[in-house]
């Protein structure tokens, strides 16, 4: 079975040593089909700096902010969401963590399950990050695409992929997820042939 957690973040900052998240969104993958979603809008961990810039990306002002769930609530939420879709203690049943540059939402989650539990995010991934952009820089290099960025909306603008709420972290994971699947009709193995 192939479990897949595809996830997006938005967080207070870009600097996961001095930042934290503010918004969670995931939807667990089973063999093709999403058998959960789940959202949440937390607030960061205690002493994590938030950036201006970050506020005016997310649209979430400070005093917002503070009417987030508690950050402990918040990731025992996401903890227990991860922990009905895979076993913590089985090391063959694990999540490819998916998302868009999904290698920067990685290492902000596996900071915040490090900070509470020494397994950290290892007990439900197995780190084998599955990601439309390298895909699309991989088309781009073979001449198939080419857009004047790689930003998410592009790419699903030129894909028909349906990006409406850009930097809502469900809607931003939705349509990764819808991306990818419009990728790997491109790129399955039959097409590499041609």
């Amino acid at each position: 079975m192939k479990k897949v957690l595809w996830f997006d973040l938005e967080t207070t900052g870009i600097d996961p040593e001095r930042n934290g998240i503010i918004q969670f969104a995931g939807l667990a993958e089973i063999d093709g089909a999403v058998v959960e979603s789940f959202e949440i809008k937390m607030q960061p961990h205690e002493g994590a700096q938030i950036d201006d810039e970050a506020l005016e990306v997310t649209g979430f002002t400070r005093e917002a902010i503070r009417t987030f769930t508690p950050h402990a609530e918040a990731y025992r939420q996401i903890d227990d969401f991860l922990a009905r879709h895979v076993s913590r203690f089985d090391r063959n049943d694990k999540f490819y963590p998916a998302g868009y540059n999904v290698r920067f939402d990685l290492e902000f989650l596996s900071r915040m399950f490090k900070r509470f539990d020494q397994y950290g995010l290892g007990s439900f991934t197995n780190w084998r990050m599955l990601d439309p952009q390298p895909i699309l820089n991989l088309m781009d290099y073979m001449g198939r695409i080419s857009l004047p960025n790689h930003r998410l909306q592009t790419a699903c603008d030129h894909f028909g992929v349906k990006l409406e709420n850009a930097h809502d972290a469900l809607a931003d994971i939705t349509a990764t997820r819808a991306l990818m699947q419009r990728l790997l009709e491109h790129v399955s193995i039959d097409s590499m042939h041609h």
